[in-house]
């Protein structure tokens, strides 16, 4: 069993959107309850989110790309008995099943775990359930790994014999995901698994751990005691409550298990004021308005569809530590099109297949006759073989380096196909007739605004722009033609040089360079293979 655990291979993630279960909004006639425990907590930026790339990905797949969450002053934390009284609730007058807020809390779990651990590098994953609720959160969550392209196992010693736990163990056992006995575990977790689930224990759990979770937590201990820094040790993750803690005063002997991370559910119980690690999680995006006004919960706004919002300060990251190892197929020379106008189309289309947010986004770097290079990102309008066609303000730093530079570089980054492509080549204007067509097929705000920004000058504040705006919106309000300025319009690239490149492990990168040549009086492109 230990050989087959170590020989697991590292899985690329297939991320699937999530299905969110209505949460009920019924207003009830609760009274007001004066119990909350709150503490300072900070705003964070969530993760971007990774859509169908080829490159696993860090980032919860329904969260906005570059949306912030403010947080709240302070935070809520719940005692005992208020967890326990929310609970009811949900489950009485509010009309939920407890199979449908499990189902949501491991959700939670997963993706909470998918924000933070990139299954590239964190694919093995053990899942540890106890005999109640927190243990088909632990089962629920490791069949959203599964989805989510990480290799869960579960050791689940005390199986409930109720259907809803059965259930849960078919669906996994569907999937051929491992259940491994106790006989099956290592005794050093840390060569076997990548990522180890506590689910053993919620907050209703009282007195000290019997067998045989009191030695599987014992292990859990050891690994932040004996962990060897020179070596990757296993990502522990809690629900809700770190086994063994005490749900409202935490480690009590200081000797318990130091998670990395904690998924508080529904809200933060009062222990999870002393944990420590580097990231702190609420999931469970089911709590109506009546809850949060009985026991004045102070809560951070969930962002986009995502099912988890992190808590406090991001944890600081060494920069330099920051990688990627890709995996993409090879690009191949006998493989690419001849002529890389078709070879640029068919990677913009698969670009748009993929589903990447603005695609045609590129960078454009020019320079003026001082030598200084000067970059910013532009949209692509148009694309033929006499060139590569965007549109802006003649007399910004942009138009003013081309008229003193013809000539400029473009640069398309599909992060999520691990693809750049490389476009150099002289600059020249579009024809009027062309910019003007342009320019009247955008929306009416986007032309009021094109005459409304003196773009790259120093203006006074926003409201200089928002008061011309006001002032140009009334003006044409009638539908009549708003009128081209004279200092807008389009420019086109004619491209003397292409170069694809396709990311790869190891950074041994695929560069293909095509240049330009002439051959019996007909212009050919030359494919040159060029060194990572």
């Amino acid at each position: 069993m230990l050989a087959l655990l170590r020989k697991a291979n590292k899985m690329p993630c297939r991320l699937l959107a999530p299905l969110l279960l209505p949460s009920s909004s019924a207003a009830l006639s609760i009274t007001n309850f004066n119990a909350t425990h709150s503490l300072t907590a900070s705003h964070n930026h969530l993760h971007l989110p990774r859509l169908l790339g080829s490159r696993p990905k860090i980032g919860f797949w329904g969260s906005l790309r570059g949306m912030a969450t403010k947080m709240p002053e302070n935070i809520s934390y719940l005692n005992q008995k208020e967890a326990a009284e929310v609970d009811e609730i949900l489950m009485g007058p509010l009309g939920f099943s407890v199979d449908q807020l499990m189902e949501l809390a491991g959700l939670s779990v997963a993706a909470a775990i998918a924000e933070v651990y990139k299954p590239s590098e964190y694919s093995r994953v053990l899942t540890i359930c106890g005999p109640g609720n927190n243990g088909g959160d632990g089962l629920v969550a490791a069949r959203h790994l599964y989805h989510f392209g990480y290799k869960p196992f579960i050791c689940y010693p005390k199986r409930t014999a109720k259907p809803l736990y059965s259930g849960l163990v078919t669906q996994l056992e569907s999937l051929s995901i491992p259940f491994l006995s106790l006989e099956d575990l290592p005794k050093d977790f840390s060569d076997s698994f990548d990522i180890l689930v506590d689910a053993m224990f919620g907050f209703s759990f009282h007195g000290s751990p019997r067998p045989p979770f009191d030695d599987i937590i014992q292990r859990l201990v050891a690994l932040k005691i004996n962990g060897d820094t020179h070596q990757k040790s296993p990502a522990i993750i809690c629900i809700d409550i770190p086994s063994g803690w005490h749900v409202e005063e935490g480690d009590l002997s200081g000797e318990g298990i130091k998670p990395d991370m904690l998924v508080s559910l529904t809200a933060p119980k009062l222990c999870a004021k002393r944990f420590s690690g580097s990231h702190h999680f609420l999931g469970g995006r089911f709590v109506p308005p009546s809850i949060r006004n009985k026991f004045n919960l102070q809560l951070p706004a969930y962002p986009g569809t995502s099912m988890c919002v992190r808590i406090g300060k991001p944890p600081k990251i060494d920069i330099s530590s920051l990688r990627e190892n890709y995996i993409s197929p090879a690009l191949l020379e006998e493989e690419v099109a001849a002529d890389p106008f078709d070879q640029f189309q068919k990677w913009f289309d698969d670009a748009m297949s993929a589903g990447l947010k603005e695609p045609n986004a590129m960078a454009l770097s020019t320079t003026g006759k001082d030598g200084k290079p000067s970059s910013r990102i532009v949209l692509l309008k148009g694309v033929d073989k006499d060139g590569f066609v965007w549109y802006t303000n003649y007399e910004g730093r942009k138009g003013q380096q081309l008229a003193e530079n013809p000539h400029a570089a473009l640069l398309f980054y599909w992060d999520d196909l691990n693809r750049q492509v490389r476009i150099e080549g002289p600059v020249q204007k579009v024809s009027d007739k062309e910019s003007e067509q342009y320019f009247h097929s955008r929306p009416r705000g986007s032309q009021i605004g094109a005459i409304v920004s003196p773009q790259s000058t120093i203006i006074p504040g926003r409201q200089v722009l928002l008061d011309e705006y006001k002032r140009l919106e009334a003006k044409y309000s009638d539908g009549s033609v708003i009128p081209k300025p004279k200092h807008w319009g389009g420019y086109r690239l004619k491209p003397e040089k292409f170069e694809f490149w396709q990311g790869q492990k190891s950074r041994l990168h695929d560069r293909l360079r095509y240049i330009p040549e002439t051959v019996d009086g007909t212009t050919v492109w030359r494919i040159e293979r060029l060194a990572p």
